[in-house]
């Protein structure tokens, strides 16, 4: 090899060793145990505040994760998402994918509370979403995992990255494909995040166009779901119907199991069944629960690890609905 030629490729390697280490590094300011000295009920009160909502609304369990999904898909793991809008502020709230959609804001809030009494002005809002999440999967009979913490929470937030970095209920297999890749999330971690539909409900407006217009689905399930979603934007669009027909209220693998037998409410949940680009994945985890449940907890530890803001950066907020 030419001296020029073997320079460059050294030098490239060592770009490449750097990158790593820094990315390593980003990851590895996260520990399960960062807040064992300076708040070590932490985890109790998070599960303690956790149980009491789902026990009064187990659909909470399936709002919690999708409220973390929504925070890390932007900005990173930071609590962006839990932000008010302000004089000086326009927070994601308002988002076309969160509007009149994302829901457990209240939820945050009083588990802060408890968390802000015994350990002030110590844990961010970001963990807090991280460990609720985790809870509220346990707590409808999903797994559970060692959370990495250190998280610190944002004094900004971005509704234009909101309303371009997360998947719409009519995306492609490619599309979603493509979004998760962008984040660091492979076409498994795609797949097993997306068996979070296994819990919770959608709204009418995310689906009608999927019951009325697509015909990969199932006729019988349509025609069920056209009596309580109306083919025109209206009265009907706040109306609720479960992600999973078979038990909305356990995390299992029936959600893959639906997507199989053409059963997907969201055009979206289809997508990763029949067009091609990920039926091998989706159909090992409609075969294989366990399978499903070890991949869901690889991929959302991951998904938790998006560009976090750990040390210095950022703050740790005493209100999670606004800057300190």
């Amino acid at each position: 090899m030419a001296p020029a030629a073997l320079l460059l490729t050294r030098v490239a390697a060592a770009t490449v060793a750097v990158a790593c280490v820094l990315s390593l590094g980003a990851m590895a300011q996260l520990s399960p145990t960062f807040y064992d000295a300076s708040c070590p009920n932490l985890q109790t009160i998070v599960r303690s505040g956790m149980a009491a909502a789902v026990q009064q609304e187990p659909r909470m369990g399936a709002s919690i994760l999708r409220l973390f999904f929504h925070d890390c898909f932007v900005q990173g793991c930071d609590a962006s998402v839990l932000l008010d809008d302000s004089a000086t502020l326009t927070g994601e709230k308002n988002a076309g994918p969160n509007a009149n959609s994302l829901r457990g804001f209240e939820v945050i809030d009083a588990i802060k509370a408890q968390v802000e009494a015994a350990c002030p002005g110590t844990v961010s809002c970001a963990d807090i979403v991280a460990l609720a999440a985790r809870d509220g999967v346990n707590l409808l009979s999903g797994p559970t995992w060692t959370v990495p913490l250190g998280r610190r929470d944002t004094r900004t937030a971005s509704q234009s990255a909101a309303n371009s970095n997360l998947p719409s209920p009519s995306s492609s297999a490619a599309t979603l494909v493509s979004a998760f890749a962008s984040k660091g999330l492979d076409s498994r971690d795609l797949v097993a995040l997306s068996g979070a539909h296994t819990i919770g409900a959608a709204r009418c407006a995310s689906f009608r166009s999927r019951i009325y217009n697509d015909t990969n689905i199932n006729a019988g399930f349509a025609a069920k779901r056209k009596q309580i979603c109306g083919p025109q934007a209206g009265g009907t669009d706040g109306n609720l119907a479960p992600m999973d027909a078979m038990s909305s209220v356990k995390f299992d693998n029936g959600y893959f199991r639906n997507l199989v037998s053409q059963f997907g409410l969201l055009h979206s949940d289809q997508e990763l069944f029949g067009a091609g680009v990920v039926d091998s994945i989706t159909a090992r985890y409609a075969r294989n629960g366990a399978a499903f449940s070890t991949d869901f907890v690889t991929a959302v530890v991951k998904m938790g690890n998006i560009s976090p803001l750990t040390g210095s950066s950022g703050e740790i907020r005493a209100n999670c609905r606004k800057p300190n």
